[in-house]
């Protein structure tokens, strides 16, 4: 590679015989030089501060070649061989584009572009590109002058009948794909009527075709009377492809459907900038402005950060906006709400003793590793689906929950005002306390209601339910002393990830609109009777979300350690209703002693930490993600804090307990 910086070597190296690969080899070494070049290579005066080093160097080549009859013929012999043996119309019509209509398939070849190394040896311009430029290319393009682009355009590019004849196939390309794209069921079926009833679409192709005729027959005002209608004709294709968002977003999103509008939209914008380079009187400014977009283009196709980013923020929203519809539920406002929310988490710390007692259980049958984990969790999802059914609640599922719902009323940028931020203060004060008497109701019951068992077990039997040996254990296992701050806070990670399996459950479900499928199915009315199907479609509808997340839930927190240890990663679950009920059986194991030990009270150390962790980690990624899916950017957060803050030394106690009950037009604040 040597002498790919040495100048002199470089333009002798230039052979219009040579093979195709060797001839794009050439090419390739040619722009490292005008990245890379030496100082010392370029002649005194030459490097002007104000000008990219690229830019500067670029000049000096066309100089060295211009000065040199021989060397120009050679060059200029091997750009036209260049251009005859390279499909140049893929450059424009695919760079940025995926071949097949799919999210998948597009992430699979970003990332195999990012690991596989590129070959030379190839036909299509496109793939060619991503050797010759790079990203940061952008910035000299964008400097060079009119007269240095002239010049270097006379001795790199096709002249301008050839240029045409490519742009003009690319358009043809183009429109095909948008024609074929605008007539699919996924997006045909779900644009407004209205904006298709001209059908623009199936217009696309004889526009096109037009042009073409007009341009390549020299007819300057049919060729701008064409290019207008077809500009005219793309402009409504955007719109009708627009009006498919407004379906997506109340019936479900689909990432394959949001990734093809995104290609369709591309493709009609990349149609205009061919259509202003064929027909602009400026044939130089316009390739310039062109050759910026597709580096622009390459920049965003470098990994495969960008695309998820990109088509999954919709998703991201809509599952945040079915869990803020959930969590609504969680959010105590009042004292009666309060109260209702103390019985029905009180009622959830009933099931989880039960669910505590059927823990220890399946952990004396002695079952492998798998199988131990898939029966743990198979009891967990069953107790929290008794929890659902029941209208009760566990405390560590609402921060997930509510995070969404806290995000859909963040006071956000310049325009918030003090009422909108008192809301918001509102919202976390009344969010705190209903976290709060969720984990008190659990726990004040789970662990009394065993320790009860356990007595009751023994003054009946002779010998607690839950024996001495796992009642040692536990006291080994839940202490703060261990790993439980760990443990904990990875619990708090599951429970963030069941409620997105929730939210996207719900979201497939109303994508796939299987509550009318439930309810109009001729076979399911024909089983069910219409009456009943038209129940088991809205159930189905009103408690999907639910069933995921506590199926989804309860089967990570048994089987996720479980295969986790396979890989001898030693994470486990610690989850605080779940501890404090097998706190509540080691003491009634252990006797009333037990309490006045240093052991015991570490254990309670952990469950207070326990609890602490699984609400503040799952809450956090969850509002994370709330925020991310909305688009917020800029938080005011000294403001927030100081709201938090004053309400905090004014009234510390509502955040425990609900004030009374306040008018309307009064805040909790007031």
């Amino acid at each position: 590679m040597a002498q790919a910086w040495d100048l002199t070597a470089l333009i002798n190296a230039a052979d219009p015989k040579a093979g195709q690969a060797e001839r794009h080899l050439w090419l390739v070494r040619l722009l490292e030089w005008l990245r890379h070049a030496p100082r010392q290579a370029l002649p005194d005066g030459a490097d002007d501060p104000r000008t990219p080093l690229p830019a500067v160097r670029l000049r000096h080549l066309l100089n060295q070649v211009e000065k040199n009859p021989a060397l120009q013929q050679q060059m200029q012999g091997l750009v036209q061989a260049f251009w005859r043996d390279i499909d140049a119309a893929s450059l424009y019509a695919d760079l940025g584009f995926g071949a097949r209509r799919s999210f998948a398939s597009d992430l699979l070849t970003r990332a195999h572009q990012r690991v596989l190394p590129g070959t030379p040896e190839t036909a299509d311009l496109a793939s060619l590109f991503r050797l010759l430029f790079k990203p940061g290319d952008a910035d000299w393009v964008a400097a060079l002058d009119a007269p240095l682009l002239g010049r270097a355009a006379r001795l790199l590019v096709p002249d301008g009948a050839a240029t045409r004849k490519v742009l003009l196939d690319a358009i043809t390309i183009l429109v095909s794909a948008v024609h074929s794209a605008g007539h699919t069921s996924a997006l045909r079926q779900r644009m407004d009527p209205a904006a298709l009833q001209d059908g623009p679409f199936r217009q696309l192709t004889a526009a096109a075709a037009a042009l073409r005729d007009a341009v390549q027959e020299g007819n300057a005002p049919e060729t701008l009377r064409t290019a207008a209608y077809l500009r005219a004709l793309l402009d409504a294709c955007r719109r009708a492809a627009a009006s498919v968002m407004p379906h997506l977003e109340q019936y479900g999103i689909s990432v394959d459907i949001v990734y093809e509008l995104d290609q369709l939209q591309g493709r009609t914008q990349r149609i205009e900038q061919l259509v202003d380079c064929v027909i602009a009187p400026d044939a130089l400014g316009e390739g310039q402005r062109l050759l910026l977009e597709l580096l622009r283009v390459l920049q965003q196709q470098r990994g495969v950060r960008n695309l998820l980013a990109q088509h999954y923020s919709l998703l991201a929203r809509q599952v945040a906006e079915r869990s803020a519809e959930t969590g609504e539920h969680y959010i105590t406002r009042s004292r009666k709400e309060y109260r209702d929310m103390l019985r029905r988490a009180a009622g959830g710390g009933a099931v989880i003793a039960g669910t505590t007692f059927l823990k220890f259980a399946i952990m004396a049958l002695g079952l492998s590793a798998f199988w131990g984990g898939f029966w743990a969790g198979t009891n967990y999802a069953l107790s929290f689906v008794i929890v659902m059914l029941l209208h009760w609640t566990v405390a560590t599922k609402q921060p997930a929950m509510t995070a969404p719902a806290l995000a859909a009323s963040l006071p956000t940028g310049e325009s918030a005002t003090d009422a909108d931020l008192e809301a918001f203060v509102d919202r976390v004060t009344q969010l705190i306390r209903s976290q709060i008497a969720g984990i008190v109701g659990n726990v004040a019951v789970c662990a009394p209601l065993v320790l009860a068992v356990q007595w009751l077990w023994t003054l009946a039997f002779g010998a607690p339910l839950v024996g001495t040996k796992d009642a040692e254990y536990v006291l080994h296992s839940i202490t703060l002393l261990g790993p439980t701050a760990l443990f904990a806070a990875f619990t708090g990670v599951l429970l963030f990830a069941s409620s997105l399996v929730a939210g996207w459950a719900e979201n497939w479900f109303v994508f796939h609109r299987l509550d009318s499928a439930i309810a109009w199915n001729p076979r399911i009315v024909a089983t069910l009777g219409a009456a009943r199907a038209q129940r088991w479609g809205r159930w189905w509808r009103a408690n999907v979300s639910g069933l995921a997340a506590n199926i989804s839930l309860g089967m990570m927190l048994g089987l996720v350690p479980a295969l986790l240890g396979f890989f001898a990663v030693p994470l486990d679950v610690r989850h605080v209703t779940l501890a404090s009920g097998q706190l509540g059986a080691a003491v009634g194991a252990l006797g009333a002693s037990t309490l006045l030990t240093a052991a015991f009270w570490w254990c309670v150390a952990g469950i207070a930490v326990t609890g602490l962790l699984n609400l503040t980690v799952s809450f956090t990624l969850a509002f994370r993600v709330a925020l991310r899916s909305r688009g917020v950017r800029r938080v005011d957060r000294r403001r927030i804090g100081s709201a938090l803050w004053r309400r905090l030394r004014r009234q510390p106690a509502s955040f425990l307990w609900p004030p009374k009950e306040f008018g309307p037009g009064l805040r909790e604040g007031n």
